[in-house]
């Protein structure tokens, strides 16, 4: 009996003492999470990436006080199915309508799926999205833009997004609040097609003389002209809500911060997709002549101010030392991409993929490899990290942090390199297959990377993109690379290792082949 009732007494006080121990607040010990997605951006664009013909000095605080990625990548060569792969988990060659899509797709990303910002509402996190989006919107292409326009942003994950449909060469341009275009007029309904003109709005083919920035020959940007620019597309009406490109990285700054503010006191994450240096350039007045470079290098001085104001605000809210700033582009640089902005006639000896051949469109490490930057001061020390990491593999790294499983099926091709993300180890991806080429469906150039050595595999296709005047890697012969001593794909070793092609060739058949 005694026995029983000190058993009973002891129970009661080990029950007591985790009773009255506090429960921790989990809210505040979750770091915020913001991940900064420039647009065009080459590795060889940032002072801490070794540019020397322009100055980045708050990514240059950014990278020296977090985890400066040499060997980082997005999955493709241009931007809609980098994003698409970095929501999903999933290499976008494998799903059909991946390409760069026209202003008026229908959603691509799919809504039953885990993506990144689901995984972070699941976690207890509030989403957005601010800037550019480029995924589709809507069930079909044909869509009523003057009402509710979904499924978009809210039903893949954000709780709250700020956006503009596509892209700003594209139309419709207008900022679209969750669901509806944002000082829409109803008196003025918008009607956009990208088959035959719409409207009577001038177009740069046929008016010329109105165009302030003048379109390159070629790339498809004289139809329908919103701010004296020359855009991809038909569009008529929503006057008052078209924007000015001027102010389009101001006001998604704004949007940004108002999320971060209203959000500070708990955990948030926000994805915050900028412009720059995307065509068409046309940065804020102040910034207008400051790099030397044309409106390209002006760009990218608006950038990395936008950068700069985001690290101030946390910095005065007290919450920079539990934030994550993640920091990375969609794919590699083009100079000429559509407008006739001096990006190339004042390039002044700068050199946007550093010394690697290609850019955006392109297989080589010129397309994927890109700058990439974790910054997480109450944890990550500074460091330089060789180690492979793709921005597809956040999704599962994420999902390891906060101990929450994905669900089979979902993101198949994301892996967990948390640590390699925190610059605990060296140890990134084993193998990685990298997407070139302008392709607007599946598949498209595809190279396999694996302990850096990357093969090219044989095609017909042309080698250099006229339009833009960039290498894309193609070959009628196989490539073979090492990238540890030859990161500029200068000397093609195939001839020399029949047996290292053999292999690669073997595992790059055996990845396609999984589909």
């Amino acid at each position: 009996m005694i026995k029983r009732i000190f058993i009973s007494c002891l129970c009661l006080v080990i029950f007591g003492i985790y009773a009255q121990k506090p429960k921790p607040n989990l809210d505040k010990n979750k770091p915020n999470v913001i991940f900064i997605y420039a647009d065009d951006l080459g590795y060889g664009d940032l002072s801490c990436y070794g540019a020397t013909k322009i100055k980045t000095p708050n990514l240059d605080k950014l990278a020296s006080q977090g985890v400066r990625f040499s060997n980082a990548h997005c999955t493709s060569a241009t931007c809609t199915p980098s994003r698409y792969a970095l929501l999903t988990g999933e290499y976008p060659w494998k799903k059909e309508g991946t390409g760069i899509l026209p202003g008026d797709a229908a959603l691509i990303i799919p809504t039953n799926k885990t993506t990144l910002p689901k995984l972070f509402q699941q976690a207890g996190y509030k989403t957005a999205n601010v800037g550019k989006w480029h995924l589709g919107l809507g069930d079909q292409v044909a869509k009523n833009w003057n009402g509710e326009v979904k499924p978009g942003p809210n039903e893949v994950g954000f709780d709250y997004s700020f956006i503009f449909p596509a892209t700003a060469d594209r139309v419709p341009t207008v900022f679209m609040e969750n669901h509806k275009v944002v000082a829409l007029d109803t008196d003025d309904p918008i009607e956009v097609n990208y088959k035959e003109k719409v409207g009577n709005d001038p177009t740069g083919k046929e008016h010329p003389e109105l165009l302030k920035m003048k379109a390159s020959p070629g790339h498809g940007h004289d139809n329908t002209i919103v701010n004296g620019i020359g855009r991809i597309g038909y569009m008529s009406g929503g006057k008052k809500a078209r924007w000015v490109d001027e102010e389009l990285s101001s006001t998604f700054l704004v949007k940004a911060k108002e999320f971060i503010e209203e959000n500070h006191k708990k955990s948030f994450f926000l994805y915050f997709a900028l412009t720059e240096p995307h065509v068409p350039r046309m940065p804020a007045t102040i910034f207008r002549g400051k790099s030397g470079l044309g409106y390209r290098g002006d760009a990218i001085l608006q950038l990395d101010w936008t950068v700069g104001q985001i690290m101030k605000q946390l910095e005065t809210l007290g919450i920079s030392q539990n934030t994550i700033i993640i920091f990375t582009s969609d794919n590699g640089p083009v100079l000429d991409d559509g407008y006739e902005d001096e990006a190339v006639t004042h390039l002044n000896g700068h050199t946007p993929s550093g010394i690697m051949r290609g850019g955006k469109y392109s297989v080589l490490e010129g397309g994927t490899r890109i700058p990439f930057i974790i910054n997480w001061p109450k944890t990550i020390k500074p460091k330089v990290s060789s180690a492979m990491v793709c921005q597809m593999d956040l999704l599962a790294s994420f999902s390891n942090l906060f101990d929450l499983a994905i669900p089979k099926g979902d993101a198949p091709d994301s892996k967990n390199t948390l640590d390699a993300f925190l610059g605990k180890s060296e140890k990134g991806r084993d193998i990685l297959i990298e997407q070139g080429g302008n392709t607007s469906g599946k598949g498209g150039i595809l190279a396999i990377v694996k302990n850096n050595w990357k093969f090219i595999p044989p095609n017909n296709e042309i080698n250099v993109q006229s339009s833009v005047n960039i290498e894309r890697g193609n070959s009628k012969e196989p490539q073979l690379y090492n990238l540890n001593e030859d990161l500029g794909e200068k000397n093609n070793l195939a001839q020399k290792f029949p047996e290292k092609v053999k292999e690669l060739s073997e595992l790059l058949n055996k990845e396609t082949k999984k589909l």
